[in-house]
């Protein structure tokens, strides 16, 4: 590693490894007197993905190709810890959620295809059912459009530390109001405090169109696979996504045809951070079975990431499929930035499953 990556691989030690939970949750804004209301976000354009023009190493081995990129900042002192996303499917709209207990809704600007800046952004606190910003148990991870559009449906909110997942109304003017509880297995209690579940979509596509899936961000079966459940008519039922490289996952979304993509990420001292994207194949996402499915893209720290934690999938007018990832940066402004970046897929086909072993 280089100087410069080393000393991101120490930031990152320290987020990660160093610094007491007690710590980051305290660098979390106080939420108990926000409204909602409309805020500025500012946006520096990132041009290329590779870091130098030597470090293209990620993209030439990937199957996706880099469309653009921002790094996202803002005068409130309640923008960051983005770590969830849905973004709708003209690709413009787009709504994320701060493990702080708040939303960011906005619109994409382009400049032909490549993203220049976010307008329109409007942010507040996800709301008890009283009415009032939720109180400690706060630690919102992963979001999913349930019903409807951006503009108007409801979504499912997954948090930690206290593990649950709650219904929110969504519209114009952002979430509403907890409008309940989706029952979690039994199983998840064995989930970590800080490892709850990172990563939820609702399936949009294929044999379990409609389906909840959610995965925890390391919770190992008896073979060190992650551990998830699919919410079937009969209710949650177990999952598992072969563990390769001992990636931690950070979010899912779900495709038109049926497809599901999993966002991951590792950190090693020697190393720094690392991010990747795995694309799982309809007809292999079955209870009992654990999925292994393809890798789009691995990136380390020669490549423009962060702390890589939402995830959103759209399809385009043009039959192109669209990632975008944002960053999580804990609310360490000085040391960490909130990345959006957005990709788009080489090819237009399904992913193949693997053999079951």
């Amino acid at each position: 590693m280089t100087l410069a990556n080393s000393t991101r691989a120490a930031i990152f030690a320290v987020v990660f490894g160093l610094w007491p939970q007690t710590v980051l949750a305290d660098a979390k804004p106080d939420i108990a007197g926000l409204k909602a209301g409309a805020i500025t976000v500012d946006a520096a354009i990132i041009r290329n993905f590779a870091r130098t023009e030597a470090a293209d190493q990620a993209l030439s081995s990937s199957k996706l190709t880099f469309r653009g990129g921002l790094v996202l900042s803002s005068p409130s002192p309640n923008f960051g810890g983005w770590s969830g996303l849905v973004v709708g499917d003209n690709a413009k709209t787009l709504l994320a959620i701060s493990d702080s207990g708040v939303w960011l809704t906005g619109r994409i600007v382009y400049d032909g295809t490549h993203p220049t800046g976010i307008a329109d952004a409007r942010l507040g606190p996800l709301l008890n059912r009283d009415e009032k910003p939720i109180g400690r148990s706060r630690d919102s991870e992963s979001i999913a459009l349930e019903t409807g559009t951006l503009k108007q449906g409801s979504v499912l909110v997954a948090f930690e530390r206290r593990h649950r997942i709650e219904r929110y109304g969504l519209s114009s003017d952002g979430l509403s109001a907890d409008r309940g509880t989706v029952p979690l297995p039994a199983a998840a209690r064995r989930m970590p405090p800080n490892q709850g579940l990172e990563g939820m979509t609702v399936m949009r596509g294929g044999p379990h169109k409609g389906s909840l899936i959610a995965f925890s961000e390391r919770l190992l079966d008896h073979s060190r696979n992650h551990t998830g459940w699919l919410w079937m008519r009969t209710g949650p039922a177990k999952i598992h996504l072969r563990n390769s490289g001992d990636y931690d996952i950070t979010d899912l979304s779900s495709l038109d045809d049926g497809s599901l993509f999993v966002l991951e990420r590792r950190f090693r001292w020697t190393e720094g951070v690392k991010m990747r994207l795995r694309r799982i194949a309809p007809d292999e996402i079955k209870p009992g079975r654990t999925m292994e499915g393809e890798t789009l893209i691995e990136a380390d720290l020669t490549d423009q990431i962060d702390n890589m934690e939402g995830l959103s999938v759209t399809r385009l007018d043009t039959g192109e499929v669209l990632i975008t990832m944002i960053s999580d940066d804990n609310f360490n402004h000085i040391l960490q930035r909130t990345l959006l970046l957005q990709f788009t897929v080489n090819d237009s086909g399904q992913a193949k499953a693997r053999p079951q072993d």
